[in-house]
């Protein structure tokens, strides 16, 4: 098993440069996927590329969502020889002291997808809240299975060759909707998954790119998408459940 970190970046200075400084104690590459940020966001992810041996930057010249930079950042970890790929957002909202349980369970079950099962404290906003668990009703459906616990936690560790070969096989959202879809299609294919639980919180100088028109809409096509294919796959998912 070879494991690498991928962070996608966009307009998020704030926690950056603790969070590289934090992954360096496990001594993994941390492939940065600067998703057109601006110019004081980009000269820091340049500053950290250039003296710091362990990042390795991606760059997209215009901002292309949080969907496809991950994307991105996953098929150059696979194209590298990397099997594994953690995937942290870098917005604060995630507890960095997990990411050796996170490593543990990848260690432990090598074909299993790692999805973070979010703990909430009292600063998560309630429309975020629910909002969350009428996605989850919708992966639920589409997956087939109540295995996927939270489908939106982007503290996550991927198998990547199973990963990449779905990736390959379908256009996905590129915005806020991928970490939903691509959970249900690895899903589709048999993957199985371990929920981690950890802690998130919503920091008081966070930065949230969520455009309520645009992504509930982006989320909405992709859960219309994934109930069509889950039906064409009925067949095939039933027998899965009953073979396993």
């Amino acid at each position: 098993m070879k494991h690498c970190v991928v962070i996608p970046v966009y307009n998020h200075p704030h926690y950056l440069e603790a969070l590289v400084a934090h992954l360096n104690a496990f001594n993994l590459p941390i492939i940065l996927v600067n998703d057109g940020s601006d110019a004081a966001c980009t000269a820091l992810i340049h500053q950290l590329a250039a003296h710091d041996p362990l990042v390795d930057l991606v760059e997209h010249a215009q901002n292309q969502g949080k969907g496809q930079a991950v994307m991105t950042g996953l098929q150059h970890a696979f194209k590298q020889g990397y099997s594994h790929a953690l995937q942290l957002d870098s917005d604060g909202q995630h507890d960095w002291n997990d990411v050796q349980r996170f490593l543990d369970a990848s260690q432990k079950h090598p074909d299993a997808m790692i999805i973070g099962q979010p703990v909430f404290d009292a600063s998560v906003p309630k429309k975020r809240l629910y909002g969350r668990y009428a996605t989850h009703i919708w992966v639920w459906i589409n997956s087939l299975s109540f295995e996927i616990k939270d489908s939106m936690c982007g503290f996550r560790i991927y198998p990547l060759e199973q990963t990449v070969k779905v990736l390959n096989s379908a256009k996905f959202q590129p915005r806020m909707g991928f970490d939903s879809e691509i959970l249900v299609r690895l899903k589709w294919d048999n993957v199985p998954f371990v929920n981690v639980p950890t802690r998130v919180i919503y920091p008081e100088n966070g930065i949230s790119h969520f455009n309520v028109w645009r992504d509930n809409l982006g989320m909405a096509r992709a859960h219309s998408r994934l109930l069509g294919g889950m039906l064409l796959r009925l067949p095939k998912l039933l027998y899965q459940k009953v073979k396993n």
